[in-house]
């Protein structure tokens, strides 16, 4: 059975998604993953090429959601989005990471932030 943390993040990424697609983002594939790690949202957005993380919270009372991306996270990220753009033969692709902020606040409806371009690729 899974976990409250992880319903909850499963509900973050269909409110994402949702979200993305109401602001015109094409959505191409969902939760891709490599030997790296996993890639929650593959969509563009125009010409963009974009690779999202979604994160939520219950509250802001510990900081915001964006804030827990480490650099070893970005990096893992950046990796996945390689393996992606290799098999899919997009090397040319004009891309960004994007994060989706999902906060669930008691007795109110999600509040949802999208930070494009929050992070770039490691060199």
């Amino acid at each position: 059975m899974p976990s409250a943390k992880s319903l909850l993040g499963n509900r973050a990424e269909r409110i994402a998604a949702s979200h993305l697609a109401q602001m015109g983002y094409r959505l191409w594939q969902t939760n891709f993953r490599s030997r790296y790690g996993e890639i929650d949202i593959i969509a563009w957005d125009g010409d963009c090429l974009t690779f999202v993380e979604v994160r939520s919270h219950a509250s802001r009372e510990f900081g915001e959601p964006r804030e827990s991306i480490s650099t070893r996270k970005q990096s893992r990220l950046s990796m996945t989005a390689q393996v992606f753009l290799s098999r899919n033969n997009l090397h040319e692709a004009n891309c960004r990471f994007d994060v989706v902020e999902v906060i669930f606040a008691k007795g109110t409806p999600p509040v949802v932030e999208v930070i494009k371009g929050a992070f770039y690729a490691p060199d």
